[in-house]
């Protein structure tokens, strides 16, 4: 005897639920498709077991924002998944040029660009995959609006450990993001813009999607790699456009007490770019105002891209 299916009434509701511009293509394992075309097996272990790996990148007026940097740590990624990707780095880059064109993209934009395992057997096992499957959408992203930069980031330091180091390493940008998802949850459920995530340890490490800075008496300090960090492209050129300036930067293994007493803080990531961080745990960050510091690498990041 069968019975009708019960509605399922959903725990936590979508605000504003995602539709893709249904005139997108995306750039799937060699063809430009549409995106109600773009498809992948529910057998790809990229979507049974998070088998993959990505990189989001930036479009600056129609130039992929340090293209050569996201592609060396795409493949780094994999290998050091034992993901053998089927395209040189330079194909790779070619099907990002070509996603690009295919959707008119001539100032900014985003692209995502994945690397799965592709079909295998129901079974943990990497050696019964078929060809690894490698996608690139070129579209837009959902940014911080202007007034954020302006106030700051308001963050929580997550009750959620970042993953640790002797697991899948956090220098992996893997596609294993449930961590993050559920402490940047936590932080919204809070009332909160981000999370800062610790280590099992008790360490600083990073936010869900970027990695943080703090000043102190002039000089900037950062968790350093080994304290569970994707070692991020903004990161490295937030501390390159600071050494320009003069600017001493520290690798500093930290603690919660030092997010607490600083003079600045702030975040570097693909989508945030530099951004400053004026609260956290309900407390204010010094004055609870962007700080100088962090208002000039901005300014100068801005600058840089602009003419990169």
């Amino acid at each position: 005897m069968s019975t009708a299916p019960t509605e399922v009434q959903p725990m936590w509701k979508t605000e504003n639920p995602y539709t893709p511009d249904p005139d997108l293509k995306v750039w799937l394992d060699g063809e430009l498709v549409p995106v109600e075309e773009a498809r992948i097996s529910v057998f790809d272990h990229g979507l049974l077991y998070g088998d993959g790996c990505f990189e989001g990148i930036r479009i600056y007026g129609g130039k992929i924002f340090k293209e050569a940097e996201h592609v060396k740590r795409l493949f780094e990624s994999a290998k050091a998944i034992r993901l053998q990707i089927p395209m040189t780095p330079q194909q790779v880059r070619e099907a990002m040029h070509e996603a690009m064109q295919v959707n008119g993209i001539t100032g900014d934009g985003y692209i995502r660009l994945v690397v799965t395992r592709g079909v295998g057997s129901l079974g943990l096992s990497i050696y019964h995959t078929a060809c690894p499957s490698v996608f690139v959408i070129a579209d837009k992203i959902a940014l911080y609006p202007p007034e954020v930069y302006e106030r700051g980031l308001h963050c929580i330091i997550s009750s959620l450990a970042r993953n640790h180091p002797n697991t899948t390493s956090p220098r992996v940008k893997s596609l294993n993001y449930l961590n993050n998802i559920m402490a940047k949850a936590e932080a919204k459920e809070a009332g909160a813009d981000e999370a800062i995530m610790l280590t099992t340890d008790g360490f600083v490490s990073e936010c869900t999607g970027d990695n943080i800075f703090v000043v102190r008496n002039g000089e900037v300090f950062t968790p350093p790699t080994e304290m569970g960090i994707l070692e991020g492209i903004t990161r490295n050129l937030a501390m390159e456009l600071a050494g320009k300036r003069g600017i001493h930067v520290h690798d500093k293994v930290m603690i919660r007490h030092d997010l607490h007493i600083d003079d600045e803080c702030f975040a570097t990531g693909t989508a945030a770019e530099i951004i400053p961080i004026t609260r956290i745990d309900g407390r204010p960050v010094a004055d609870g105002e962007p700080g100088p510091i962090t208002r000039q690498l901005l300014q100068d990041f801005i600058d840089y891209r602009t003419t990169a």
